[in-house]
């Protein structure tokens, strides 16, 4: 029965207060509320309890529960755990509102400023589990009815600033629009204290105030002075936002969200969208919410060719400023990308407006990320002490791709109300920063899965959220440079050297080290001295000794004899970068005439590094390497040999072998006591490699034919190349380790997504359609009903746009997998599974069944509902009203039919059908967290890649420095030149610690593509697994016989990866000091 309308005007301003929606209606509304109460706003806590104690309003009761329940945490002390500290917050974004709660709620007196009058963003910010309990506890469903319903897990940055803003004016808290912190006015004397400088003229009460608390929430553009920012450059990233107008039709709500699709892992889908639009994108994102938000970060060259760039300036704030965007090309662009995406079902695209009445649409550069490196500081004069905190933005821009921004902006918001309340405890200054500045360690660590899994428990004490806690991480000793008298230095912006700038670990130091190092290494191996660096090698014996010192088997030194000079060092640095991972900087001819000694002890410096740990046996020849040896377990080792594998599989198949026999996979275990002596990979006696034609201070690129210097040489296939060069010759990707083939036709080099076919001619470089206009919504290929997208000519298709009449989201194999593992309860009436029959085609169904865990979930096995059922159990339960919404949202939802069918026979059969709609939101909630954390994943990985690029970038130009300077001193005193030297092998070892994180990188990359492509071969193998027999055609037959010989490859390419990751790891831990005991 619907409640009466009430007459009490301060019913009337309280409704209105809670369906405000603009940031000026709920000011007016909460003024007037007051008013009619008889109240004063911004009277901190106790304005709260007076207004609910004033407002008997049924529909108020609720709202006033949930806050209650907030409040009454022993961490709050009832409000009087800050009762006499003072606090000023700059910017009422999200984290500063948040901040702004939590210090309402320990009683402090609260003033927050804002510059803007008005919210206006709506670009969607993905939420954390626990954000949206902390948002719920907070009243959010009052506020926002929609918020977080079903299995969404996003919202808008104006909605959530407009819930927050209500809780923060109900607590107390006193704002001031419309003026602009500028900086911080030290007390003139002593017994005054802190005040802020206010532009324009901020009114008395403001001016006037003095606090003792600044928590600054002001964006990455301010950061109070004293802080020092650090800045993380990867390479150019252009990002572009766009929102269009929601309508909340029945077709718009049937389209399923992206939570984020990667070229790192899917590149077929950005393949397809390149040649239908000429869109060149790395990522995109669609949630849908207040709008259709969408997300995507876009190539340079892509916004050049179609006309979205003018030109193409070096400085980045050139290149994407007003002046230099064309509007309609950048609108034809994002409606033309956000078709594509959702094959057209939004219809008709029209551009939401931002503050200013125009199309929403940014571009917008996050190729550098600012990072605070302290999170706190504390000032002091004439006695007066301040305590200053960052949050936001200000303290560390998030990566957006990674989806973090809210919840370690939230999570800094607690941790700086914890400070402010061991402040008002008494703790001392020092005592303070330090544990501040531990809990700022873990926050760039945290993620959903390695916080607390209980989020109900989450409150304002670190211990609720952290597992791993240690707020003694940093000693008070260790921050006294953040307690100051008077800050006097501005802010200053350091450029990250943590890649290119800190000294590597296991650099080879002096010449002389080296050359002691390799004499103790080719000691007692006949014909070889080594008396210098230059000379002793040209034989080719002294490297040949140092290989097979490290790796006994490959070669006997008697085998050496007839061998030359040039063909005993081509097989030597042919073994050491196939069997030890040593990638060569030097090439045979200029080792053997001794015309490049830097690059000689550059390429042993090498060696050093990585082996100079190992055990030295001087009493036989037979080194540890026969026990194993550190290279083993080098990313960069086993991504070359899978390389090899996998190029020399394809040159079997197009030469049609007649063996019969797969290629066995280098990457698999070898039992180094029982096998004979490997050979060399050719399987013929050892020749030296193609070399490339020779300079006489360094080797040419083989592609451009420009000088290459020590640090800039990447050897690829016996030749030397610049990374700048080494490029996939149709989409000019750069090409990283594991990562790309040589054609056997053309010779050149390619990424896997654009490596021709057997039989495919390729034809050149095809960057995509060359016209420079992007298809009108009414031009393009994109129907009006729901048809298909009809793809290009010899372009892979788009996958099929055909819709059912309930949003499909398809869990895919880990994400089964991870669900079907949850707490699984065995069924002792259950079989164990047969063992598999030999034949190809068994062995692949049997990796099918066996890989996809999950999918087509047994009916007889009830594990997954069994997960459920427990993990519901030990969840928050919702109100009934919540779990109605729910229901209502998740009818525009749907589970694959495997797994809906399996789940509801379960529940029908076991008589608990009541629990289905609960189960079922709990695999579509699993469903999105794993699609998510894929993404995220794969985004973080691609940002480190870029990173790394950068840095290894840098340490190329000053390494060429270097190097200029050794090669051009001719009077140079002998220190000089051993202090350059010393620099230029340090730079090396830098170098190759970057490399060699970009293949434990690139192994990742790997592991996620294969993961995709699993998942493809297996959704159109099952299409033919399902069709009968007596239906089948012969080209049915040969197709779903492919399909499972490629499902077996994948499969086995998993296989060995993750086996390899086990093994290292399980070695790491055996190595560690204690772990012998």
């Amino acid at each position: 029965m619907a409640e009466p309308a009430s007459t009490n005007p301060a019913h009337a301003h309280f409704e209105s207060f809670l369906q405000a929606q603009l940031c000026q209606d709920v000011l007016s509304s909460f003024r007037g509320l007051c008013e009619a109460l008889g109240l004063e706003p911004g009277g901190g806590l106790p304005q709260y309890h007076k207004i609910k104690a004033q407002l008997n309003y049924w529909s108020a009761k609720s709202l006033w529960a949930k806050l209650d329940k907030r409040a009454s945490q022993p961490v709050y002390q009832q409000g009087r755990a800050c009762p006499n500290t003072k606090c000023l917050v700059v910017g009422a974004g999200p984290c500063g509102l948040r901040a702004a709660v939590e210090l309402a709620l320990l009683g402090a007196r609260v003033v927050l400023v804002e510059k803007r009058t008005k919210f206006s963003r709506h670009n969607v910010l993905h939420l954390w589990p626990f954000t949206i309990h902390d948002l719920r506890a907070l009243g959010a469903k009052k506020f926002y009815g929609r918020f977080c319903t079903g299995t969404l897990d996003h919202i808008s940055i104006r909605q959530l600033q407009l819930l927050l803003l209500k809780v923060v004016l109900l607590l107390g808290v006193e704002i001031h629009w419309g003026v602009t912190f500028t900086g911080l006015q030290p007390p003139p004397k002593k017994g005054s204290g802190w005040r802020a400088q206010i532009q324009p003229s901020a009114p008395a009460q403001l001016a006037n105030y003095e606090f003792d608390v600044l928590i600054s929430a002001a964006g990455g553009k301010f950061v109070p002075e004293g802080f020092t920012v650090r800045e993380m450059r990867g390479k150019l990233a252009i990002g572009i936002t766009v929102n269009f107008v929601n309508g909340r039709t029945v077709e718009e709500t049937q389209v399923p969200e992206i939570s984020g699709v990667a070229r790192i892992y899917n590149q077929s889908f950005f393949q397809s969208l390149l040649k239908a639009t000429g869109i060149d994108l790395e990522n995109i994102v669609y949630y849908k919410d207040d709008t259709h938000y969408f997300v995507m970060t876009a190539k340079k060259q892509c916004l050049l060719r179609l006309g979205v760039l003018r030109q193409d300036w070096p400085e980045i704030d050139r290149l994407l400023g007003s002046a230099n965007v064309v509007p309609e090309a950048l609108q034809r662009f994002v409606r033309a990308a956000a078709d594509f995406a959702t094959h057209g079902k939004l219809g008709k695209l029209e551009f939401a407006r931002d503050a200013h009445g125009r199309p929403d649409i940014s571009a917008f550069d996050f190729t550098s990320m600012m990072r605070a490196e302290s999170a706190a500081r504390v000032q002091e004069k004439h006695g007066a002490r301040l305590l200053l905190g960052l949050v936001g933005d200000c303290l560390v821009e998030p990566f957006w791709p990674l989806g973090t921004g809210v919840a370690r902006g939230f999570l800094a918001a607690f941790d700086a109300a914890w400070m402010v309340k061991r402040w008002a405890e008494g703790a001392g200054p020092l005592e303070v920063l330090a544990e501040r500045e531990s809990l700022y360690q873990l926050l760039s660590q945290t993620s959903p899965e390695n916080m607390h899994r209980n989020v109900a428990q989450y409150g304002l004490d670190p211990a609720t959220r952290y597992p791993t806690l240690n707020l003694r991480a940093v000693t008070p000793n260790q921050v006294r440079d953040l307690y100051d008298v008077v800050a006097k230095e501005p802010v200053r912006r350091n450029s990250d050297k943590t890649d290119a700038g800190k000294l590597a670990a296991g650099s080879a130091g002096t010449q002389e080290e080296l050359l002691r190092w390799c004499q103790e290494q080719t000691a007692g191996y006949p014909g070889v001295h080594v008396t210098d660096l230059s000379s002793s090698w040209a034989d080719g014996r002294a490297l040949c000794a140092l290989v097979h010192r490290l790796r006994p088997g490959l070669l006997e030194p008697s085998d050496l004899q007839g061998l030359g000079a040039l063909e005993a060092t081509a097989w030597a640095l042919k073994m050491a970068e196939h069997e030890l991972g040593i990638t060569p900087v030097v090439s045979a001819k200029a080792v053997v005439a001794g015309s490049d000694p830097l690059g000689l002890i550059a390429y042993l410096s090498h060696f050093h590094s990585t082996f100079k740990n190992v055990p030295h046996n001087p009493g036989g020849l037979e080194g540890p390497a026969s026990q194993g040896f550190p290279g083993s377990s080098s990313a960069v080792l086993f991504l070359g040999k899978l390389q090899r594998t996998l190029q020399r599989t394809r040159a079997q198949e197009n030469g049609e072998d007649t063996s019969g026999k797969k290629p066995r996979l280098e990457v698999e275990a070898k039992s180094p006591s029982t096998e004979e002596p490997p050979a060399p990979e050719s399987g013929v006696p050892p020749t030296p490699p193609p070399q490339p034609q020779e300079a006489s201070a360094g080797d040419l690129c083989a592609l451009c034919g420009e000088q290459l210097y020590i640090l800039e040489r990447l050897c690829a296939d016996g030749r030397f190349f610049h990374r700048n060069c080494f490029r996939c010759r149709t989409c000019e990707a750069t090409l990283r380790p594991g990562d790309y083939g040589q054609h056997p036709g053309d010779g050149y080099f390619y990424c896997f997504q654009h490596l021709p076919q057997p039989g495919h001619k390729e034809d050149g470089p095809d960057p995509g359609p060359k016209s420079q206009d992007l298809p009108t919504p009414d031009e393009n290929s994109m129907p009006s009903g729901p048809s298909t997208v009809i793809p290009q000519e010899g372009t892979s298709p788009v996958p099929n746009p055909r819709q059912p009449t309930r949003r499909l989201i398809r869990l895919s194999s880990p994400e089964r997998q991870r669900l079907s593992s949850l707490k699984l309860t065995p069924d002792p009436d259950l079989e164990p599974p047969p063992k598999p029959p030999r034949s190809c085609s068994a062995l692949a169904r049997q990796a099918l069944e066996g890989s996809f865990v999950g999918w087509g979930i047994p009916v007889q096995s009830p594990q997954v509902v069994v997960a459920m059922k427990e993990e519901q159990e030990q969840s928050s339960p919702s109100s009934e009203e919540e779990e109605k919404e729910e229901e209502e949202e998740e009818e525009t939802m749907a589970l694959d039919s495997d797994t809906q069918e399996a789940l509801l026979t379960f529940a029908k059969n076991s008589g608990t059908m009541s629990k289905y709609p609960t189960w079922r939101r709990t695999l579509l909630r699993h469903a999105r967290e794993e699609e998510m954390k894929r993404f995220c994943k794969a985004q973080a990985v691609q940002r480190r890649l870029h990173e790394i690029e950068t840095a290894v970038g840098e340490l190329e130009a000053e390494g060429t420095k270097v190097e200029l300077a050794l090669r051009s001193q001719s009077t140079s005193p002998e220190q000089q030149k051993a202090q350059w030297l010393e620099q230029l092998l340090q730079l090396v070892q830098k170098k190759n610690s970057l490399l060699a994180e970009e293949a434990e990188l690139m192994l990742t990359v790997k592991l996620l593509s294969l993961e995709e492509q699993q998942c493809e071969v297996d959704q159109e193998l099952r299409g033919y697994l399902n069709q009968e027999e007596t239906v089948k055609t012969p080209a049915d037959r040969q197709a779903e016989e492919q399909l499972l010989k490629k499902l077996l490859d994948v499969v086995k390419q998993r296989d060995e990866i993750i086996r390899f990751q086990e093994e290292r790891r399980l070695s790491e831990l055996a190595s560690r000091p204690g772990a012998q005991g």
